[in-house]
């Protein structure tokens, strides 16, 4: 058996299903897999040294002519925190975040979890970053909780509130539906001795 470690690890990494790029600390980008390649609809010879932000069409790497990085908004960057953390710190970081992509030429909002990994190759440091999306998970985490029949809402500790009182507290929220103990109670009373 014949065997390539370069193509291997190049299997590897097509094999992720998740968006993958190794960067530099200026976060150009020196190779992607094919995940990204497909989703992202391109080429790594047409990307090469691109910072991330000018291949996932951030808003606002087109604020200023200089690009990506380079913005008044590009220092609260999670993107580019998390590259800089990785190299400072010399170890892994994960933090999720919510970027403004422009998709068709429409203003997209994704949710991220972004794992960056920092390593050394023939004497050059590199951050591997790995881009999950979690926008459907962050959708469900705002689904509520609401009894059927009197409408209150059952919050993170398991209590029932009543829906006035919980959207004093809370915006930009769907619902589902469960049925709190009262009314569980009143309703089916056979099945809930006094």
């Amino acid at each position: 058996m014949n065997f390539n470690k370069t193509n291997f690890l190049q299997k590897v990494l097509d094999a992720i299903p998740s968006v993958i790029l190794i960067v530099d600390s200026d976060v150009r980008i020196f190779h992607i897999n094919s995940t990204a390649s497909n989703v992202l609809n391109l080429n790594i010879e047409k990307i090469r040294e691109k910072r991330g932000g000018e291949i996932f069409q951030c808003i606002h790497s087109f604020d200023v002519p200089e690009g990506c990085g380079r913005s008044q908004f590009c220092g609260e960057c999670t993107v580019r925190s998390s590259v800089n953390m990785a190299f400072n710190g010399n170890k892994v970081y994960r933090e999720k975040t919510c970027m403004e992509l422009i998709k068709d030429d429409v203003i997209q909002e994704v949710h991220l979890l972004i794992t960056s990994a920092p390593f050394e190759y023939e004497e050059n440091q590199y951050v591997l970053l790995i881009f999950e999306d979690i926008t459907e998970l962050a959708r469900l985490k705002s689904f509520l909780c609401v009894c059927a029949s009197c409408k209150k809402i059952r919050d993170d500790k398991k209590n029932w509130i009543p829906m006035e009182e919980y959207f004093k507290n809370h915006n930009d929220i769907e619902f589902s539906h469960g049925i709190c103990e009262g009314c569980a109670k009143k309703l089916y009373p056979k099945y809930f001795k006094k």
